[in-house]
């Protein structure tokens, strides 16, 4: 079998510090691959998703990706929507108009806005629609074992859809969720049981650089913690916005830390709008070569 080689790139999504975001592989021209070739590649890679850059087939998009976790393929996430837009504009794949770059994926055209340059640029997405789904009584004894004892904070939970669907709970204070033991067999359950995700937890926090912490723990896909999910995030956004308050129009994000990672996210809520954004920075720029 003729090895293939092909561009490759390795990102650091949402830094807060250096290496402190979420990492995403990108693959630049692998038209000959058959989705099971891609599905395994990015099973290979074992991280969180790994795009792939094709040229657009709509006109009015500047490029197409692709979007694989280790297990399947996905039509939307947040942090390899912004690595993807990163890696176009560093390839040369794209070019701003009017500052927005569009990506074409399976989820539709996500218009991305391209703010500053170089090491300072910040990426933003607008998260797709959200919506409150009902909880269902057959459902809550799971949501509740998924919980435990968790004290929750004035929100309480909710269940949201938009391009994912997620469980979403804002607890009491930064100080629980960042001490959450996350009772992980038990969010799987609930995954499975909704077609959902998993679980994100949230809390708002007093002083310092950030406004929210969250931890996302995407069971209903086989990860354990996601250390900086844009998805999450738009949702979280969407579920804020529906309460009058200093965090109505927008803030800033730290998650990740619970595993070693130390990430940052900006959301900016604009009526119904839900925009999230961040940094991108290329760690690895090279050469993958690939049974063909």
């Amino acid at each position: 079998m003729r090895p293939l080689s092909l561009r490759y790139l390795q990102l650091d999504v949402f830094p807060h510090a250096p290496g402190g975001g979420n990492p995403l592989g990108v693959v630049i021209g692998a038209d000959a691959w058959s989705p099971a070739q891609m599905q395994a590649f990015a099973a290979w890679t074992d991280l969180v998703e790994t795009t792939f850059l094709f040229a657009a087939s709509n006109p009015e998009a500047d490029y197409r990706v692709r979007i694989f976790t280790p297990t399947r393929e996905i039509a939307f996430a947040g942090h390899p929507t912004l690595g993807s837009a990163h890696a176009a504009l560093h390839c040369g794949l794209a070019v701003p108009r009017a500052g927005i770059v569009t990506q074409e994926c399976q989820a539709g055209l996500l218009p991305i806005e391209v703010q500053g340059s170089g090491a300072a640029r910040v990426l933003s997405v607008r998260a797709p629609g959200a919506r409150l789904l009902p909880i269902e009584a057959a459902h809550r004894p799971r949501l509740d074992a998924a919980l435990g004892a968790a004290p929750l904070g004035a929100l309480g939970c909710a269940f949201v859809e938009g391009g994912r669907r997620w469980w979403i709970a804002e607890l009491r204070d930064e100080a629980t969720v960042r001490a959450l033991d996350p009772r992980h067999s038990e969010i799987g359950a609930l995954a499975r049981a909704t077609d959902s995700l998993g679980l994100c937890v949230f809390a708002r926090c007093h002083g310092g650089p950030f406004d929210v912490v969250v931890r996302a723990f995407p069971a209903g896909v086989g990860i354990v913690e996601d250390p900086a999910s844009g998805a999450a995030n738009g949702l979280i956004g969407a579920f804020i916005a529906t309460e009058p308050g200093p965090l109505a129009g927008g803030y800033r994000v730290s998650q990740g830390r619970e595993m070693g990672h130390d990430a940052e996210l900006i959301v900016r809520i604009d009526g119904p709008a839900v925009w999230v954004g961040g940094r991108v920075d290329t760690m690895i720029d090279g050469t993958l070569t690939w049974p063909s």
